[in-house]
């Protein structure tokens, strides 16, 4: 089931939003609080997270609740990285949770955090048995990103990619899995932590993993999923019967949906991170994937909306 919708990744974050065309992030506030009525609309009883935050800055959650942001989201999220990407210690981690609790009063999810094995694979056990102690009883959802390491033939979702030096090949090895599939030591110490840890998997459009993702996360215990589905991709041939196919796939999970990604020719500029043209279009996307996967207005609506609604020729 969708337990709730993210509105964005990241949007603090210059390699998801762009801060060239939006510096004081006001079109990304204009959107998102379009996009917050619009699935409330759809369904007032889903969660609408505001796009987990990275770095943790409670000047941007207090940015965000000067623009009206937080009175259309129900709960704020953090990511965090100390090991990998932040200018922090990993021990700092009830002080970050605690410094954005002082300037909202909305539950404070944990939906990205995590420790690559770039350097060595012990270095991921003893960060998540840490990571554990540190947030289990802090924050209601903490997901643990990821599953599987990212497929050296992709690219990671970055906006200078090798050009970062060591921060982008992190990417590469943020599994509990190898590339192959093999487990890597740190997936015995996360499944002792089940299901009170929840994982961060994304999918990329038409991924080979997704079936065998499903059964390892069963195997694994875990009850809380987040993944995305990207408004890119909605401009995709079949990609409606994608869209089916992974929340089908997920259905026995409590899901945290994302939707994040700016069409090329939809955005201010030809970039994923760009502020759309028109705000109210990312709204539109939002209610027609909560409209599809987790409907609301009416009772007698099927939960596996796709089941009554099949995809449509060429998306």
């Amino acid at each position: 089931m969708i337990e709730a919708v993210m509105i964005w990744n990241e949007p603090n974050n210059k390699s998801h939003w762009d801060p060239q065309v939006d510096p004081e992030w006001r079109l990304f506030a204009n959107m998102a609080a379009l996009a917050g009525e619009a699935i409330k609309a759809e369904n007032p009883h889903l969660l609408r997270v505001l796009g987990g935050i990275s770095p943790i800055d409670p000047d941007f959650i207090r940015n965000m609740s000067a623009q009206g942001v937080l009175e259309h989201v129900d709960v704020v999220a953090v990511h965090g990285f100390p090991l990998d990407w932040n200018l922090w210690q990993i021990h700092e981690w009830p002080e970050k949770i605690a410094a954005i609790r002082a300037v909202t009063a909305l539950p404070v999810w944990v939906t990205e955090v995590g420790v690559s094995t770039f350097g060595a694979e012990e270095i991921q056990v003893w960060g998540l048995e840490r990571t554990a102690q540190l947030l289990v009883g802090q924050t209601p959802r903490i997901h643990w990103y990821s599953l599987y390491d990212l497929p050296r033939a992709w690219e990671a979702t970055t906006r200078h990619r090798e050009a970062e030096g060591s921060s982008y090949y992190r990417h590469f090895y943020m599994g509990l899995l190898r590339e192959d599939g093999s487990p890597k030591p740190a997936l015995t110490t996360f499944a002792r932590h089940t299901p009170t840890l929840g994982l961060c998997q994304w999918f990329h459009f038409q991924d080979h993993r997704l079936d065998d993702a499903v059964a390892w996360m069963k195997r694994l215990g875990v009850r809380h999923v987040r993944t995305g589905l990207s408004w890119s991709d909605r401009h995709r041939p079949d990609a409606l019967a994608w869209f089916d196919r992974q929340m089908h796939a997920l259905a026995d999970f409590d899901v945290t949906l994302t939707f994040c990604f700016t069409p090329e020719h939809r955005g201010i500029m030809p970039h994923h991170t760009s502020a759309p043209r028109v705000p109210g279009e990312y709204a539109e996307f939002c209610a027609e994937m909560v409209a599809r996967y987790a409907p609301g207005r009416c009772a007698s609506r099927p939960s596996l909306a796709w089941d009554a609604q099949p995809a449509l020729p060429g998306g």
